[in-house]
């Protein structure tokens, strides 16, 4: 009788196999999701910003609303655009129209810079109501408040 060797790991004893884990690690996945979340914090207010303004300040306050409002900027050099892409002022009207037979709640956020002439953005502004929009705003910079200094030894304002 011949006997047979079997190979054996060092010390003497049989190699035993790892039984495969069978659940996730999610620590990993927190660590990437925790990531991903930091660079959406980060770029998402990077994203909003479209055709530079220089807007008005005013007292005002925010409108509510949830959803997204179509923007129409008159930019300083006075050319008008639909969000990011320029147009003239005779096409504004035909493309809102055809803009606002998907979305006929639509609103619509005019931006004007504040050293374009006043019937410029008027007229933008007669473009959208011919097309049917009656959901108009225009869009400011809020001011910051007014700091009131009183002197030292004097009565403060009522």
């Amino acid at each position: 009788m011949a006997a047979t060797a079997q190979p054996r790991a060092k010390g003497g004893h049989k190699r035993r196999r790892r039984r495969q884990m069978a659940e996730i690690n999610v620590t990993p996945m927190v660590d990437v999701m925790l990531v991903l979340l930091v660079v959406f914090m980060i770029t998402a207010p990077l994203l909003t910003t479209g055709v530079a303004v220089d807007l008005p300040r005013t007292d005002s306050t925010a409108l509510p609303g949830q959803d997204e409002p179509l923007s129409v900027t008159v930019a300083a050099d006075g050319l008008i655009y639909i969000q990011e892409s320029v147009i003239e002022l005779e096409q504004l009207g035909p493309r809102l129209v055809a803009i606002a037979e998907r979305k006929p709640d639509m609103r619509v956020f005019v931006r004007g810079d504040r050293k374009v002439d006043y019937g410029r953005i008027m007229a933008v502004v007669a473009a959208i109501n011919r097309a049917g929009i009656t959901k108009v705003a225009l869009v400011t910079d809020p001011t910051p408040p007014i700091r009131q200094t009183v002197a030292v030894g004097s009565a403060a304002p009522p």
